[in-house]
């Protein structure tokens, strides 16, 4: 693949409510759109590189500096791009936009990593939040269109207020939908047992780092019986993966802008495969470009995959696609958004630099 000039572009799109990431409120999302333009056809490859404030390291000034920095070599297309010195958010936008190109040459799908029979569909998981009210309000409007997958956040010393909605969730839906947790490494063994203990019984599909401590994630299996899903430890205490015991967990939760690329997202899907666990494909509030991208890798890797963290579209206001980003009954044609994300609306970007190569 060989390409004749990089388009950069920046973008920021509000959020229709704010958005609290570890402590850091957001009003916008911001970000870059990289374009890579091939020799040989014209056909443009996009990619996203996009930090988010509260869960990335970098900064987004840091991440466009070290973009220009690695574009400036005219080499990014070899094997620096593989370096570990690249920060996860640009290591990300680059492997997309070159996978990208690559299948806008080929004319067809992208094969990330095909199984014979891909999945023609992906499930959404939705996020819920707010008061019990609120949360039922949203809970009972996306059931009625199909939604069957739902999360919901806890947090340490609010975790009566949590019980409160779990509690309305499985009067009004039972069995019927599947509700998973996050605790973000908020919780201490003793308020994680006692939570757990006081939820209704089967309740809980998984929670998402229950512990401050993922070593005593095993520990906390085995007193509740409820599993855990890996999210921060896999890109915080990666090795702690070969320790906790796979009895304990039920997914691993993949955001390939954290994780540290592509590559490595997948390095983490095929484990889950390999241990029967659920590859859960999530994002960090990016535009369709990175949705579309995720929901095709999904798809490809499970005939059945499960329900993915891309819900998020619906707190950006607008989208940066021709054909926005979404789904009307929580679940998503796969290769239908995949080609509609090849089309992107220019005039919600300002471009900011070309680079010939």
């Amino acid at each position: 693949m060989k390409a004749s000039h990089v388009t950069l572009y920046r973008y920021a799109i509000p959020f229709t409510e704010p958005v609290t990431v570890k402590g850091v409120r957001l009003l916008q999302r911001e970000g870059i759109i990289l374009a890579l333009t091939s020799r040989e056809s014209g056909k443009i490859g996009y990619g996203e590189i996009a930090p988010l404030p509260g869960l990335h390291k970098e900064l987004f000034q840091s991440a466009e500096a070290q973009l220009v920095e690695v574009l400036a070599k005219h080499n990014f297309v070899a094997s620096p791009i593989m370096q570990e010195q690249l920060y996860p958010s640009v290591r990300t936008g680059l492997e997309m936009a070159m996978i990208n190109l690559e299948t806008a040459n080929k004319g067809g799908r992208s094969a990330f990593s095909p199984l014979e029979e891909s999945a023609k569909e992906v499930p959404l998981n939705a996020l819920l939040f707010g008061d019990t009210a609120k949360i039922i309000e949203r809970a009972e409007r996306l059931f009625s269109l199909g939604y069957r997958t739902f999360k919901l956040k806890i947090t340490a010393g609010k975790t009566d207020d949590a019980l409160r909605s779990i509690e309305a969730l499985h009067r009004t839906f039972g069995q019927q939908i599947k509700l998973r947790l996050d605790a973000n490494q908020s919780l201490l063994m003793d308020e994680a047992l006692d939570f757990a203990r006081s939820a209704p019984a089967g309740s809980i599909d998984y929670i998402e780092e229950p512990l401050q401590d993922p070593e005593l994630i095993g520990e906390f299996h085995a007193k509740t019986g409820i599993p855990s899903a890996l999210d921060e430890t896999l890109w915080q205490k990666p090795e702690m993966l070969s320790y906790i015991p796979v009895a304990a967990l039920k997914a691993l939760i993949l955001k390939p802008n954290r994780l540290g690329g592509i590559s490595v997202a997948l390095h983490f899907a095929r484990y889950a495969q390999e241990n029967r666990l659920k590859a859960v494909f999530s994002s960090a509030f990016e535009s369709g470009i990175s949705l579309s991208f995720y929901t095709m890798l999904a798809a490809s890797l499970s005939s059945l995959p499960a329900a993915c963290g891309l819900d998020t579209y619906r707190y950006l206001e607008y989208d940066l696609l021709e054909t926005p980003f979404g789904s009307k009954n929580g679940l998503l044609d796969a290769e239908t958004i995949y080609l509609n994300a090849q089309k992107v609306n220019l005039r919600m970007l300002k471009r900011t630099s070309l680079w010939t190569l």
